[in-house]
């Protein structure tokens, strides 16, 4: 089983990268399964049914979320008729929508689950024991399970990559925004990477025009965080193959494609 992961795409920029390089990237690496991290594909926040159709009609059969899944209203209106979208499964019950979903390639299933940690972040349910539920309950349909853990602290992170190493085929970081050099196939078989970056603008500071993050550091006042739309954009990602049968990763790569690291076919 061969997955392409893209990383948390920011705004406009973002999308424009997904238009241009996610077809060239499944003509490189011929995934079955294309995951999109879309939490901030709306103007840096949240996600509209638009742009959650458009990730699906360039090739992505799984949309996850994170901590800005509820940021824009009308994701009320059709989570739950989204089925091939996912926000952080140890949200509350009350919830609307779903934090786990199968993807079908040909007879076999992958189960696609998200989360998102405690750390630095709003207050959820137990990641870990969210992931032991679900874990339990995908493993009577596959051996395949990805696992999208959104969180802050690297450390929490790793914990998870630990703790569901040789139980799942991949954990791979996502919020942060910036790639991490520490993908590995951990000891009993799970591809791990602490965070795989964003899809956005490049010359920035974690997608917001870096005048304004300065202007903040240095004279602590609140100011309006705008998508930078101005600079150069990136792409980041991982590319990950599963063995069918045992679910035990063999590859973890990562993806990295803006001015300073181009795209080679």
């Amino acid at each position: 089983m061969k997955i392409l992961f893209i990383g948390d795409v920011v705004g406009s920029p973002g999308r424009k990268m997904i238009t241009d390089y996610v077809p060239r990237l499944k003509d490189k690496y011929k995934p079955q399964v294309t995951i999109i991290n879309g939490e901030n594909a709306a103007s840096g926040k949240g996600i509209t049914e638009k742009i959650y159709k458009q990730f699906l009609n360039i090739g992505a059969q799984v949309v996850t979320l994170g901590n800005h899944t509820w940021n824009k209203r009308d994701i009320f209106e059709f989570i739950d008729n989204a089925p091939h979208m996912i926000r952080p499964a140890n949200f509350p019950e009350s919830n609307p929508g779903k934090g786990m979903t199968f993807v079908n390639i040909n007879g076999l299933e992958v189960a696609v689950i998200n989360l998102q940690g405690r750390t630095f972040l709003p207050p959820t349910d137990c990641p870990f024991k969210k992931a032991d539920e679900l874990i339990e309950e995908a493993k009577k349909r596959t051996s395949i399970i990805f696992v999208d853990f959104h969180g802050e602290a690297t450390s929490e992170k790793q914990a998870m990559g630990w703790y569901l190493d040789g139980r799942v085929s991949a954990v791979v970081g996502t919020h942060t925004h910036t790639q991490t050099a520490d993908n590995r196939i951990l000891p009993q078989g799970t591809a791990f990477i602490t965070d795989v970056g964003m899809t956005g603008p490049y010359d920035s500071i974690l997608g917001v025009e870096k005048e304004t993050i300065i202007k903040r550091f240095l004279d602590g006042l609140p100011a309006r965080f705008e998508v930078d739309t101005k600079g150069s954009n990136q792409l980041n990602g991982c590319y990950i193959e599963i063995d069918n049968k045992t679910g035990i990763a063999s590859k973890i790569e990562r993806i990295m494609i803006n001015n300073d690291h181009p795209f080679f076919d």
